[in-house]
Order: C-alpha cells, then structure tokens, then sequence
C-alpha cells in the first residue's frame, strides 16, 4: 500500500495510528469522551441529519415550470427590446459596450439582467448599525426595477437580524467589553502596513497563536488576516501536481479554489457520504495516479465542520477512521463550528469527542463567532512552521490589524474562561439552546428544514423561485431580516431561506420570528412538510422544551 509523505514536506513518513477514540459498531459510531467532557453522540441524531426530508413531487414539477416561464418570458423581453419596443439600461449598456469584448458569457448575462434584476432588492441592503441581535437598515428604493437604487432618508429600525454569522454575539458595540480593544488601538494604530516577516510581528499576534493553540489542544497555529485567504492560500502550499484532493461536493469557494489553485488532482465525492468517499480512496491507493500508476504524493480529504448552506455537520468520526485505514491526511475547515458547537465551543472534534491530533490541518475563522476578521492554521509544530516559510498567504500578506487581533484574544479568553468569568459559556450554552428550540419550531410549524439539530445555521427550503422573493420581502414587512439564497448558489430545485441563530437572540425575538414565519408560511404556503408537529401555542410552553445537558 502507498505511503504519502508527510503533510509539512519535511521528509517524515506517518505510521498508520490504531483508532483509538472510535469504535465500530454495526449501526454505526460510538464516542469516547475526551478531557473536555462530551458524551457520545446518539445514533438518532446523526440518521436524521442525513436523512434530510424531500418536497413532495409536485413542488419540484411547479419549481421547473416556474423557472421556464421565467425564462421565457426573459427571451421575450429581449425580444422587445431588440426592436425597440422596451426601454432599459440594457440598450444603453449594450450600445456603449459594443466595441469591447464581453466580461461574462452570454446565458449569465442573459441571467442577471432578466433573473436576477428583477429580485436584486433582496440583497445588498444597507445596514447603518450594529449587526448585532437587531440591526437598523437604510430605507431604498428603485424607480427603474432594481437598475439603480436611491436612499429615501428615513431608516428601518430593530430588525431582528437573522442572517449575521454572529453565532456567540461578540458583533457587539459595549464598551465595559472592548476596553481592552480600544486601548490596544490607542496603543498600536488601526494597521501594521507590513508583512509578518518584516515590521509586522508584533507580540499580540504571538499571543493569538499560542492562545489558539491551546483554545483547540494541539502543538501550534498561524493566524492570518483573511479568512477566505487561509484556505486559498495555503492548500496550495501543502498540496501540488502529484498529490490527490478528494473534496466534499458542498465545499466553500475558498476551498475549491485553494484546491484548484494548487496543482493538485481534484475527485469529489458525494456530500457526507462515507461509501462514496471511501470508493475513491480505495481507487487512489490501488491505482495511483492516471497513466504512470504511480503511487500519489499526498493523498488530502478536505471537508466542513458545519456546512453553511446545509447546515450539516461532518460525519468526522467515519472519515478520520477512513483516513487512518487508507493513509491519508485531512484537511477540516471549521469556519462555522468552532465556537458554535461543542459544550464549550471547542467545534466538532469536542461535539464528537475526538482527539484533535488525529486532524492533521484544522483550519478555521474569526469571522463568525468571534466577531472579528481572519482565520488560522493549527496543528502539529512542524506543520505551522512550514506553512510560515512557504504559505503565499504568511508571507506576502498584511499582518492581521492590532485591534482585530485583540478582538479575537478578547472573544476566545471569554469562551476559555480565561477571563476570569462564565460569560462565555453562557453564551456557548445559550447557543446551543436558541438553536434546538429554533429548529424544533420550524419542523412543529410543518416547513422543511436541513441539517444537525446542533447546528446554528438553519436552511429553510421554499423551492419556487417566486416565494423565495415573496418570502423575503414579506419577512421584512414584519421587521425580520432574512437571507434567501436561490440558484445558481443552490441546485435549482432547493432554493431557501438561511437562518442563523445567534446566542444574542432572546426568547421573545425567536418568538416573533416563529410567528411572523407562521404568518409568512401560511400565506405563501411553504410549509411542506409530511410531519407537521402539534400547534405552534406549545412554543411558548418553556417546560416542553429541554436542551440537552
């Protein structure tokens, strides 16, 4: 069987480790605990976030049929304003652009100017706020069906925000809590203007780094100012022609372009689908690469902790047994769990209780639950001092501003207890309840929901394109803002609303939104759900809920 070489290029060969915190049963997975205390995961859990629940036949028929006539009558509008028979700014566009070669092909301009122009008021609005829990919005309007925009003045206030990755509610504006970032503002400016290999290294990054280190239980990390550039840049330093990435089919952009980036051979496989993974695997390892037969250099698994359009969690258990059965390494991005799941924020491999060493490249962010910017690499010594010599992104790029480093050491102290206090783990807990009472609202309401009962992002399928414009506009009638993501982000016949629930939001706003959602599904009916749960008056019944210990 094909060894690869070590993941830091450094020469070593990694033996093949027993398994040691997973063991096999015939249903599937059981967990051991690990010094930060979880208890195994039930089966029920795990077969029901797979399992996601289908719309009935209809609703994909009606979905199809709706995107025909729309794109019909799209060519038909064309029509006419070939002939002059419809004024727009696609005639003035076109005219002025005659001589110049197209940005974009055809069908997604065709797309965007008959699609997308006409529900673009649903995005891109503008906040003049926090984003905390609620947020303020600046009131527009179009006087050309969405070509062009102009600001009334006036100022949409307290809408509850439901779409911010704001999952531990540091996106905050208190001042008894960002002493210590004003101060390190005062003392080293807003930016460092520099490199961390020449004139911007300074000790609070050092500080960062160790404090990550320790937050996630391993030797060492890197921290960077961009959390769409730790993944972009730094797969193609540890990858290249030669090597295999085999990459989960709903991976993030910056993981598909870092991977594309990289040289490397890219198969996908099916989305949480162990069989599908390890076919591949199977065939990596007998066949090596195409032509020569060659043994692969490095064979890398890339996946999500929690997926932000699924709102799945990895099933990390069967893939670093996987991993360790075929010798390969893997590569776990947790921008959405770490800090969201867990019992004390620590991220899948505390919400399955496993051994962070059996990870070889935990990648995450301090865009979501610690209010700030960038993101890290962690793992073994040898790992994060290759990637501080050979990374585009540790090398060429800015260090990351002083006071968004501090924010982060704020955030992470506060989750840690470091701080002196429990603030932290009451917000990991109230997360977590926020998220089960949530989730357990919407299936009682009857409407379609994807992903772990753990999880903070909360899918919504609407389907019809045209309730997905509808539903938005309509939830912010009430006050509430949504986000909504359609295709192309989506496969065409799963258009939805993305909710994410925050530890900021209290009980009286989950309330409100459930019954504006009520209100909303009933009108537009989006509730298509086979297994509508008692009558929504039970929500308000908190001795019905109970959270998980």
């Amino acid at each position: 069987m094909a060894r690869t070489t070590d993941l830091a290029r450094n020469g070593h060969v990694r033996h093949l480790d027993n398994v040691k915190n997973t063991v096999a049963t015939k249903n599937g997975y059981h967990h051991k605990s690990t010094k930060n205390g979880t208890g195994p995961v039930p089966q029920s859990h795990r077969r029901r976030e797979d399992a996601f629940e289908q719309a009935p036949m209809h609703v994909a028929v009606l979905t199809y049929i709706g995107f025909g006539i729309v794109t019909l009558f799209g060519y038909f509008r064309d029509f006419l304003r070939a002939v002059g028979l419809e004024k727009c700014h696609v005639a003035q566009e076109r005219d002025e652009q005659k001589d110049f070669v197209p940005l974009y092909q055809d069908f997604e301009n065709f797309y965007t100017r008959n699609l997308y122009m006409r529900v673009r008021d649903n995005w891109n609005r503008p906040i003049c706020s926090v984003p905390g829990p609620v947020f303020d919005l600046m009131e527009r309007v179009s006087d050309d069906y969405n070509w062009t925009y102009r600001l009334t003045g006036r100022t949409i206030k307290n809408v509850i925000n439901m779409g911010s990755y704001n999952y531990l509610g540091f996106a905050e504006n208190n001042a008894d809590f960002l002493t210590t970032v004003a101060d390190k503002t005062r003392e080293y400016g807003v930016g460092v203007c520099s490199t961390r290999q020449e004139l911007g290294n300074l000790s609070i990054h050092e500080e960062l780094e160790q404090l990550v280190a320790e937050f996630l239980g391993v030797e060492s990390s890197l921290t960077f100012g961009m959390g769409f550039a730790t993944n972009s840049m730094n797969i193609p330093a540890l990858v290249s022609k030669g090597c295999l990435i085999l990459s989960d089919e709903l991976n993030h952009a910056s993981l598909v372009l870092g991977a594309r980036l990289s040289g490397a051979t890219i198969r996908v496989f099916k989305h949480n689908n162990m069989q599908s993974l390890e076919k591949l695997l199977r065939e990596a390892v007998s066949s090596g690469q195409p032509r020569t037969h060659r043994p692969w250099r490095k064979i890398l698994i890339v996946v999500e902790g929690i997926y932000s359009m699924e709102g799945s969690l990895v099933r990390l258990p069967e893939i670093i047994a996987l991993k360790k059965k075929y010798k390969a390494y893997l590569y776990l991005d947790e921008a959405h769990s770490i800090g969201a799941v867990g019992p004390t924020g620590r991220g899948v491999i505390e919400h399955f209780g496993l051994d962070p060493r059996d990870v070889d490249v935990l990648m995450g962010t301090f865009t979501k639950s610690f209010g700030a910017a960038g993101g890290y690499i962690a793992g073994r010594k040898e790992l994060v001092n290759y990637l501080r010599s050979y990374s585009h992104s540790a090398v060429y790029a800015t260090a990351m501003s002083p006071p968004i480093t501090e924010q982060v050491i704020r955030a992470m102290k506060c989750i840690m207890g470091a701080d002196g206090s429990k603030e932290g783990f009451q917000r990991v807990r109230q997360l977590g309840e926020n998220t089960r009472y949530f989730r357990k609202g919407l299936q009682e309401l009857g409407f379609i929901i994807y992903g772990s009962r753990d999880s903070p992002v909360v899918p919504l399928l609407l389907y019809l394109p045209g309730k997905v414009v509808a539903f938005s506009r309509t939830m912010l009638q009430k006050n509430i803002g949504v986000v909504v993501v359609g295709f192309p982000a989506t496969p065409i016949t799963e258009a939805r609303a993305r909710f994410c629930v925050s530890a900021a939001h209290t009980r009286p706003m989950l309330d409100k939104v459930l019954q504006a959602l009520d209100q909303t599904g009933d009108l537009l009916r989006v509730k298509f759900s086979r297994h509508r749960g008692p009558a929504r008056l039970e929500l308000h019944d908190e001795t019905d809920y109970e959270p998980d210990s």
